[in-house]
């Protein structure tokens, strides 16, 4: 069962609202492409640190805006499966949540601004699609989590988007390895999603959100949580191959892991089972961050 109350403590309220579960979906990509610029003699700490923060204040801020949007549609109630969120509950009120929002979003465009220093004007334009995505992926006249969009977005922005744009402020230009360690990236906060979805699908079938999972089906969201470990397994092998160094190959220490992670969703008979696989996903996620960075730096140039 659900749990019904959140912490009496304010911070605690908040804390419990930014997810932090979803957070490694927001420090991954900027460890992957620090590591990758610091190989291809470009590294920048503090262009980096921004790229962290401001991916940090993104993913919270698209968090509140879940909060917020997904009660004002209906897709929360207080008898969701999965953990209470702080509007549902009562925890905070909806207009403060929607405020909430509005600061995190707006911080991290105001960051995102400062970062037009390193990578130049075109980084604004990065910074209004975060930002606009965040507020429409579940917000909005089309909502895209409710369309069955929420996977492509994940893959694109703590994929794609976030490594090369990383990458880019440090180094400025792209390289065909920052799109192939993008991949896996993307992929796996991409499951962290489909482990959400998965445990939501009855009362979001309810309300009528159809992700993945209520189009397609348990079956479906188990066969694409598996490709995506299988990609970002295979992943290292390549890079070893093109960076020609075995030290690539780190992650593959965690296939045991990601086995175990395949097995318990296909099992998985109570939310409770899926609260605790979706974070060891972001675990998993962060792991292969920290694994696939540390060979970058090792192997060298």
């Amino acid at each position: 069962m659900a749990v019904k109350t959140l912490p009496k403590s304010r911070g605690s309220i908040w804390w419990k609202a930014a997810r932090p579960k979803t957070l490694p979906a927001a420090m991954a990509p900027i460890m992957v492409a620090s590591a990758l610029a610091w190989r291809d003699g470009g590294f920048d700490g503090v262009a980096a640190s921004l790229c962290l923060s401001f991916a940090l204040l993104i993913q919270i801020g698209t968090n509140f805006a879940n909060d917020y949007y997904d009660f004002v549609k209906g897709a929360d109630t207080k008898d969701r499966v999965g953990p209470v969120r702080a509007v549902v509950s009562g925890a905070v009120a909806p207009v403060v949540m929607r405020r909430a929002m509005g600061v995190a979003l707006l911080s991290a465009f105001a960051l995102g601004l400062s970062l037009m220093a390193w990578g130049g004007p075109w980084l604004l334009v990065v910074g209004v699609a975060s930002v606009l995505c965040a507020i429409a992926y579940t917000g909005g006249p089309y909502p895209l989590g409710y369309h069955g969009w929420g996977d492509v977005f994940v893959f694109l922005f703590f994929g794609l988007v976030a490594v090369g744009a990383t990458y880019y402020v440090q180094v400025g230009n792209l390289t065909a390895d920052t799109w192939l360690l993008a991949v896996p990236i993307g992929l796996l906060s991409a499951n962290i999603l489909v482990v959400n979805n998965y445990r939501d699908v009855a009362t979001d079938r309810m309300a009528g959100k159809r992700t993945l999972v209520v189009r397609f089906g348990e079956g479906f969201a188990r066969a694409q949580f598996n490709a995506c470990l299988f990609v970002a397994a295979a992943v290292p092998v390549v890079a070893a191959v093109r960076f020609e160094s075995a030290l690539l190959l780190f992650p593959g220490v965690l296939i045991p892991m990601g086995w175990s992670h395949r097995r318990r969703l296909a099992k998985s008979k109570t939310p409770s089972e899926l609260i605790e696989l979706l974070g060891d996903s972001g675990k998993l996620l962060a792991l292969y961050a920290l694994l696939l960075s540390a060979g970058i730096v090792l192997a060298g140039p």
